[in-house]
């Protein structure tokens, strides 16, 4: 597995869980949960302070000497600080970091994402940044991103690397279907769909509808224009423009263009469609592009990319993993100034390039990198490119809020039923608000 597919792995991971599912965990895990246990690189510190505590996930080995080399400079431009860098499996992070802020002993620095980090937002967590990042500093991150971070109205977190979704396609396969170009929207898809069906036999693209593996249906719904929840947090999906939606793609699967394994399966059953020709687009990061021609190689040499589809608003689906502050760290102001350190200009950029990701400040957004390829460059790189030129518009489709695993839920099983013609798609919309706003 490729490093970004687990960086990928990992922001999945955080949606899948729910704030209710910590409390009931947070017990157990404080009996049984020991942060000694992950592997840490120790540097002592001759200073006045303990040396600064910092969690990443899961990027030993591969960027072992680029953070050895960061630790180094900062702490060569601020000597009386130090830094412990613990490099926690991303499977292990959940537990580890909910046990360590109930017992008082979280990391300084810790690297999460909002989704995730929010649950703990909003039991008071993290530091509030609002009244410690200057506002020139503030400004130099992508606006819209640094907005992800956010929870009523306060700043919780530090953006750091970001991924955005494009499209994957098979030219050769749209090529006998008649096909001059991938589709931009969701218009356009129903149509390339059919198209495809019709003179090939194969599906244009597989979307899985299993809650617990994929946002990206719930991402579409906003991406057409439907609004989530309302400002007091109750359904707001319940209008023409939610039920449009629904019916989308419950017509799309009624009409035998979505696979049927679409509700059972997930995202990775997607990638086997793509990859052995019976899928001719694959939504997923550029730096996918290796991992196919790994595996299939031929598949590989009739690929290309496209910016993402979306719906009638435009807007783009981006992932971001962010820096947090444990509100109770004995050294808030050295801890804040890591923190701005690791995601200032100069080291974005140089992590963006080690770990093929994008950055979250404007500055190094800008770089050529991510704005010129030479005619002859590799997919990948086109695909860098593309996905750079996203990022105006992208922003973390569904909001950070408390339980959105239930709300994912409540929709995503009203649509399986009304696919499956076990209500119509009005009842579909009608019960799924109605759980969201009777949960516990």
């Amino acid at each position: 597995m490729s490093t970004i597919q687990r960086l990928k792995n990992k922001i999945r991971l955080w949606q899948k869980l729910g704030i209710f599912a910590i409390l009931g965990l947070m017990l157990s895990w404080l009996v049984s949960c020991n942060t000694g246990n992950v592997n840490t690189q120790v540097q002592q510190s001759n200073s006045a302070n303990p040396p600064l505590e910092f969690w990443t996930m899961q990027l030993q080995p591969e960027f072992t000497d680029y953070f050895q080399s960061l630790i180094s400079t900062f702490e060569t431009e601020n000597p009386g600080i130090k830094i412990n860098w613990v490099d926690v499996p991303w499977s292990a992070m959940e537990s580890k970091i909910l046990t360590a802020v109930a017992a008082k002993t979280a990391p300084d620095v810790v690297n999460l994402n909002p989704d995730f980090a929010s649950q703990l937002a909003t039991r008071n967590a993290w530091l509030d940044l609002d009244t410690k990042v200057p506002k020139e500093v503030l400004s130099t991150y992508l606006p819209n991103i640094w907005q992800a971070s956010t929870l009523e109205g306060k700043s919780f977190g530090i953006p750091w690397y970001l991924t955005t979704r494009l499209t994957i396609y098979n030219t050769e396969l749209l090529q006998q279907a008649g096909i001059s170009k991938p589709p931009s929207n969701y218009t356009e898809l129903a149509q390339v769909a059919k198209q495809l069906k019709d003179k090939t036999g194969k599906y244009a693209m597989f979307t899985t509808f299993v809650a617990e593996d994929s946002a990206e249906v719930l991402e579409s719904l906003v991406q057409m224009g439907v609004t989530l929840v309302d400002d007091q947090g109750k359904a707001a999906f319940n209008t023409p423009k939610g039920k449009e939606a629904f019916e989308y793609w419950v017509n799309l699967y009624k009409d035998g263009l979505l696979p049927k394994e679409a509700l059972t399966q997930g995202h990775r059953h997607g990638i086997e469609m793509y990859q052995s020709g019976e899928a001719a687009m694959l939504a997923s990061g550029g730096e996918f592009l290796q991992a196919i021609a790994t595996n299939a190689p031929q598949i590989a040499k009739v690929s290309a990319t496209a910016p993402q589809i979306t719906g009638e608003t435009g807007k783009k689906n981006v992932a971001v993993m962010n820096l947090v502050i444990p509100r109770d760290t004995e050294q808030p102001d050295n801890a804040l100034k890591f923190a701005l350190f690791v995601t200032n200009n100069q080291n974005q950029l140089s992590f963006a390039k080690a770990a093929n990701v994008l950055p979250s400040t404007t500055a190094a957004l800008g770089d050529s990198y991510f704005k010129t390829v030479a005619a002859n460059g590799s997919a990948l790189e086109k695909a860098r490119v593309i996905s750079a030129g996203e990022l105006p518009k992208a922003e973390v489709l569904v909001p950070a809020m408390k339980s959105i695993n239930v709300l994912q839920k409540a929709i995503y099983e009203n649509l399986q039923a009304a696919m499956l013609g076990e209500k119509t798609v009005d009842q579909a919309v009608t019960d799924a608000a109605q759980e969201w706003d009777n949960r516990a």
